[in-house]
This record gives C-alpha cells, structure tokens and sequence, in this order.
C-alpha cells in the first residue's frame, strides 16, 4: 500500500490559479466576475484531482500520464451526459497550460509542455473549435416535444381526475418526470437539476393557486447562479411533484434527492433515469446523440424563436452568450407546446 504523500506547499495549485488570474485582470482579460469564477471551477477540479491521488501530483511534476488519468478519472469513456465534450476538454486543457507557464515564469522554472504536448495529441480536441467539428445542437422535433410533453404530463392529476388513478406511480417515477420538465420547460442542464434545493422555486402568490413560475439556480461547476423561468405545464408538474414529495416524506434539502432520506441524486443515476423517461415517451436518444441536453437545446431554440434576446436566454441558462450564436445553425424549430 503506498502512503499518500502530503504536499509541502498544499496551497500551490491555488496560488498558481490567484497569481495568474490577478495579472489577467491587471491586463484587462479577465475583468468580469462570472469569468473568473467559470475558470475558478475549471482549475479547482483540476487541483483536487492532484491533491486526491496517492502520492499526489504536485504542480511542478504534472505530465501527460496525469492529465490522461484525470481526464479518464472523472469522465471515462461512456458517451453520455456527463462526458466531457472535446471542446470543453480543449478549454480546459488551455487554461491548465497557462496557469501552468505563468507558474514556470512567476518560479523561475522549467515551462511545463504537458498541456499543449497531450492536444497535439488527440486530434478530436486539437480541432473541436473547427466549424466542422462543432456540430449544430441536437433538438427535439415539434413531435417529439408534443410527446414527450404529453407523458410527462400523464403523471399530474387533470382537473375532475381522481389523484387516486395515480396512485399507482411511485414517488420515484414523479421525480423523475418532472426533472425532466424542467429539462425542457426551464432550461436545465442534468448538473442544475440535482443542485435544486426546496428554495429553489419562486411562487407566483400564497395558498392553493400559487404556481412556480421562476427558479433560483444555484452555482455548480462551471454553471453560474441564476434564476430562469418555468413553462406553466411544467409548473403544474412541478407543483404535483411537491405535493407527492411531502405525501412520501421524502426528506432532506435537494428538490430532487436520490432517496426518501434525502441523499443528493448522483450524476449516473439521474442520467439513467432521465434516459428511462425519455424512452417511455418514444424520443429515446436517436443514434446515441443529444441524451437529456436535447431538452435544454430545444427550451433555448424556443425562447430565441419567440424573439427572446439571446442575451437574456444565456443569463437564464447560466452560459456565455456568445453560446447562443451554435443555435443559429438549427433550421427546424419547436412548437409553442414548450
């Protein structure tokens, strides 16, 4: 068993990341907050895979073969949600190359070459920003939406229903729909709907009418703190979902926990479940493309067509707008049914 080996400067990934990122502001690159904080999160996940290995991988001694295992590490090779598309793996392997440089520079050590040595050597993320290599994002088509919309929906009472007719749903099977209208109806990515938490939703008004009709996304990994509206069909599923959660006493903080306890929901789970919905409705992943993010592709291509500025839609999706200009290559387009 090797010991794990405690560094002797445990602060130096984040020295590395303060000292670089103070002479970007200086030289006027890196002035807006949101900025900072989307590569603070980058770095940081970098940093604490470092420190989490045994023995640890120290700033000075960091090579191709580490950043092979911690690419490897922490999204494998499945293709789903949550693997790391070639692009973002481009960004970040740029911004661990220059903090690294200005390391070596601030230091008075040896340039480190890993970075820039290990795109050059795949291909697939050297050239992710070549317009071939970006493809247009995959959407819902107006069908598919109506169908999806109309399973998810199949979960809430209707007016003159007996809730009893439902009772047969496990509070699980609820959860997971309306997770996933809020895929679709407020623009959330998997990351945002497992970070929910019960003050997430803001109400329209008090008593038995209230309805959510906007949600207080917190901050996680590279995504920003935001709210963003909420489609008045999701809402209502929404506001089923919080009745039958209370009925369940499914407890903790998480909008939406993995279990009656409250645990928090884990990535491959929440994949899994969201991928198990999507088939029920018909419009499984067609050749393996798009999984769950086609919801949150088709919310952004719907609030464009309806003449929402993309500045806005990027807020409400916690991205860059500059994000908004991959939709304009997206011809067909959703119905008003989201």
């Amino acid at each position: 068993m090797i010991e794990r080996v405690v560094p002797s400067n445990p602060g130096a990934f984040q020295q590395a990341f303060e000292a670089w990122a103070a002479d970007q502001h200086g030289a006027g690159v890196l002035r807006k907050a949101g900025a900072r904080e989307v590569y603070q999160a980058m770095w940081d996940s970098f940093a604490a895979w470092c420190l989490g290995q045994s023995p640890v991988v120290r700033i000075h001694t960091v090579d191709q073969r580490d950043l092979h295992a911690f690419q490897s590490a922490r999204y494998g090779r499945k293709a789903t949600d949550q693997s790391l598309s070639p692009r973002y793996a481009l960004r970040l392997m740029r911004l661990i190359e220059r903090v690294l440089a200005h390391h070596a520079e601030r230091t008075g050590s040896r340039p480190n070459r890993a970075p820039a040595d290990w795109v050059r050597a795949h291909p697939h993320v050297r050239y992710a920003e070549s317009e071939r290599a970006d493809p247009p994002p995959e959407v819902l088509t107006p069908q598919e939406a109506r169908q999806l919309l109309a399973h998810l929906s199949a979960a809430r009472p209707r007016p003159g229903q007996d809730p009893a007719a439902l009772a047969s749903l496990p509070w699980q099977e609820i959860r997971n729909r309306a997770s996933v209208a809020l895929q679709l109806g407020a623009g959330l990515a998997p990351s945002d709907v497992r970070a929910l938490t019960l003050a997430s939703p803001v109400m329209n008004g008090v008593g038995p009418q209230a309805r959510t009709w906007k949600l207080r996304v917190p901050a996680n990994g590279t995504i920003r703190a935001r709210e963003t509206p909420v489609a008045p069909w999701a809402a209502e599923l929404l506001h089923h979902w919080l009745h039958v959660r209370e009925a369940a006493r499914v407890g903790g903080e998480f909008l939406f926990p993995s279990t009656r306890t409250g645990k928090p929901w884990l990535a491959d789970s929440q994949y899994q479940c969201a991928r198990k919905v999507l088939e029920a409705a018909g419009v499984g992943s067609r050749g393996g493309a798009g999984g769950s993010f086609r919801l949150r592709h088709t919310f952004a291509l719907r609030q464009l067509r309806r003449g929402s500025r993309p500045e806005m839609v990027a807020r409400w999706m916690g991205v860059a707008p500059a994000e908004m200009k991959r939709y304009d290559r997206v011809v067909p387009g959703p119905e008003t049914v989201v």
